[in-house]
């Protein structure tokens, strides 16, 4: 089985990150486009030994981009064909059934209420997205949050099949030694309260919130990784609230996967260092599609205040028992980082806990495969189903000469090709 990932892009990006997460566990042979931007993860998948290539796409109205795609898919002659984020979705899958394969697969990683990947959902948004839905097999849920969405958005339930985003949980593992090394590299005070946050600088984000917060928190330290358009909003922000000193904003930070995305000499902090760096996590987000940051910053044991959470809230209670639930607003967040049960004295970490080990990047990748396994087998079976031979009709049996032996029908049966032999993780 032959599978071609296409993707938006490759810079350090959530989806991004699971992708490279993923290919890693597939036993399966795949390729990657990228329509544009083949930055940090591109890099990394290569390292990895998957291929990538840059389509080169100018902006979103590149139609010339399509025929590109087209000829590419064919050339490979894929089995599969699985698109991720907004626009490849749009045009891999229109791109896909030109090509002439049969199975198409889109994960929808951001979709939100209001917003799509930090867009805006308009009417045509929307519309291009529900057309372009239609031509593609399966459509791909990272939680039962975004589920529900694609079906109020009216995409049949029986086109939809929940996969979670998983993570390695082993990467983020607190380590004293990483701890020291950040808080020296950033000037942090070694006993200073640091309140951290993952994520990109956009509205959705809503990390203006962090910023008054710590601004009512004394001696208290903001870092924040990730890049965005609201980036030098928040740094003057920062001025106005007069904390400018004690906010870091660090831009992309690579090694949430590990190796060849921003470990490198010379590169800044890594994901898991800087989580070894923090006391206490907060995402201020009203909206998220799964919160793969919160389980991150639960794998490295620290507590962590959200707003919302699908990976969490969509669990039984008490398998995350560091994540506590916030009111939307400054005043609620400030409030609760106040709170001693917020940050344990002595900043101990908290062991794994169940909602991480039920997120393991392994499990993700085993019912993805599954998922390509069934899509795959039908797809053959209704290939077979059309090339079977036309059977002339029976003699009439009145006629048949006396003794002439009964006729054997011709059986031919349907072969489905054998299923991928998997290791068990």
């Amino acid at each position: 089985m032959r599978v071609l990932h296409v993707i938006t892009g490759l810079g350090a990006g959530g989806a991004e990150q699971q992708l490279r997460l993923l290919l890693r566990r597939l036993p399966i042979c795949c390729d990657v486009v990228t329509l544009t931007n083949p930055g940090a993860v591109a890099d990394g998948i290569e390292a990895d030994g998957t291929g990538v290539t840059c389509l080169g796409m100018r902006g979103n109205r590149d139609l010339a981009a399509l025929p590109r795609l087209v000829e590419l898919i064919r050339a490979g002659r894929y089995d599969i064909v699985h698109t991720h984020l907004y626009r490849a979705c749009v045009y891999g899958r229109l791109a896909a059934r030109l090509a002439g394969v049969r199975t198409v697969v889109a994960t929808e990683h951001s979709l939100g209420e209001r917003l799509i990947e930090g867009r805006p959902l308009t009417p045509g948004v929307r519309a291009l997205y529900l057309a372009t839905e239609r031509l593609g097999t399966t459509t791909v849920a990272v939680s039962a949050t975004v589920a529900a969405r694609l079906r109020h958005w009216g995409v049949p339930g029986s086109r939809i099949r929940v996969v979670p985003n998983g993570i390695d949980a082993a990467r983020f593992r607190f380590d004293p030694i990483a701890r020291a090394a950040v808080r020296t590299r950033l000037e942090l005070p070694a006993h200073a309260l640091v309140v951290g946050g993952v994520g990109r600088l956009v509205p959705g984000k809503r990390f203006d919130v962090a910023l008054r917060a710590v601004a009512r928190l004394p001696g208290a330290h903001l870092v924040l990784a990730g890049d965005g358009p609201e980036r030098s909003r928040l740094w003057r922000l920062a001025h106005r609230l007069g904390i400018a000193e004690r906010v870091r904003l660090l831009g992309e930070c690579g090694g949430a996967v590990g190796g060849g995305d921003g470990t490198g000499p010379g590169a800044g902090p890594d994901i898991p260092g800087l989580l070894s760096a923090m006391d206490v996590f907060v995402s201020p987000s009203a909206e998220e599609s799964f919160g793969l940051a919160v389980l991150e910053a639960l794998a490295a044991g620290l507590p962590v205040l959200h707003v919302t959470c699908p990976a969490i809230d969509e669990l039984p209670a008490g398998q995350a028992p560091g994540a506590h639930r916030v009111r939307p607003g400054a005043e609620s967040l400030a409030a609760a980082l106040r709170e001693p049960s917020s940050v344990p004295a002595g900043r101990r970490r908290a062991p794994v806990c169940e909602a991480v080990r039920h997120y393991d990047v392994a499990r993700s990748a085993d019912l993805l495969m599954d998922l390509y396994e069934d899509l795959h087998g039908r797809s053959a079976e209704r290939t077979l189903t059309l090339r079977l031979p036309v059977l002339p009709a029976p003699a009439n049996p009145a006629r048949t000469p006396p003794g002439t032996p009964p006729r054997t029908p011709l059986k031919t049966p349907l072969k489905t090709p054998p299923k991928t032999t998997r290791t068990k993780r």
